[in-house]
């Protein structure tokens, strides 16, 4: 059985937080969201974290965690650079803004072998999220076909607030197979669960119990060929525009629709927290209190 990496999603600007999130911290030792979410991992089987970062960001990181994490967890890092782009193809000079989660998952090709789950650097998850994920990439492990998975929150424990968020909303199958995934932005709370904004502007209901993704994702090394070919079609198709994203969910949607993989839905009760805005840090250190009062996490991780 090969090992399981964590691959960890953590270049993003954080326009919206007004700050880079991924490391402020928000545990009594200074933790960061990350490290809760590294230490899941590991509790639930991970033995290798490959961390997707800017450049600039690896030597503070390494200060953070110190030495000790190695006892727990081996840690590569991977830079996402606007230039680093398949054989042939160039970044605009106007490009500033980072090409997406499919990018970065990309940039992390060469350091990942075998299964691996792919995260957010910002998002807390919860420790069942990473248990179900593992369980799933060991099963699928010798499958044949390409078997992905992904964890599923309910809408209403993913929602911010002090404003909008985006959610991938998904729907699957009698078989617990995704069936599709569509990006919604401009998601808030509403009396009658949630509600969001289409790109005409026209507002629509959802009922908060909808399933959505969180960008929680099992995958293995077989995703890698059909991301980079979709990766120079998006470049090829929309890098003129300077505010373009390819999205990991719509590179999935897109190989279920072509029938080129399967994903298992994973479904969850955890509520998830994260740090879209700068306002969401209070009720994250909050809530990684009451995780140590309970006796879910040590109130220093890595000693």
């Amino acid at each position: 059985m090969s090992e399981l990496t964590l691959l960890v999603l953590a270049a993003g600007l954080g326009s919206r937080y007004g700050g880079i999130k991924q490391m402020d911290p928000v545990g009594p030792s200074g933790e960061f969201v990350l490290d809760y979410s590294l230490y899941d991992a590991w509790k639930a089987g991970f033995t290798k974290a490959v961390l997707v970062i800017r450049d600039g960001m690896q030597e503070t990181l390494d200060e953070h965690f110190g030495a000790s994490i190695s006892k727990y967890l081996q840690v590569k890092y991977a830079v996402q650079q606007l230039e680093n782009l398949p054989a042939g193809l160039q970044c605009p000079p106007a490009r500033q803004k980072p090409w997406g989660t499919g990018h970065a998952i990309w940039c992390a090709r060469e350091l990942v072998q075998g299964p691996f789950a792919s995260i957010n650097a910002d998002d807390f998850y919860g420790r069942n999220a990473y248990v179900q994920v593992a369980r799933a990439l060991r099963e699928n492990a010798d499958a044949t076909a390409t078997t992905f998975a992904m964890i599923a929150y309910r809408l209403k424990n993913t929602l911010s607030e002090h404003g909008t968020v985006a959610r991938g909303v998904c729907t699957s199958n009698a078989a617990g197979l995704l069936e599709s995934v569509v990006e919604r932005t401009n998601i808030a709370s509403a009396k009658t669960g949630a509600t969001f904004q289409s790109p005409d502007g026209t507002w629509h209901n959802l009922s908060g119990e909808e399933l959505v993704s969180m960008n929680f994702w099992g995958f293995n090394e077989r995703l890698f060929p059909p991301l980079e070919k979709m990766l120079i079609d998006f470049l090829r198709a929309s890098s003129h525009e300077e505010k373009s994203e390819f999205y990991i969910p719509t590179v999935v949607d897109s190989l279920i629709q072509q029938q080129q993989c399967q994903v298992q839905v994973l479904d969850t009760d955890e509520q998830w927290f994260g740090m879209t805005y700068a306002q969401d840090r209070e009720m994250v250190i909050k809530n990684v209190q009451t995780l140590i009062k309970q006796g879910l996490y040590p109130e220093k991780l890595w000693q």
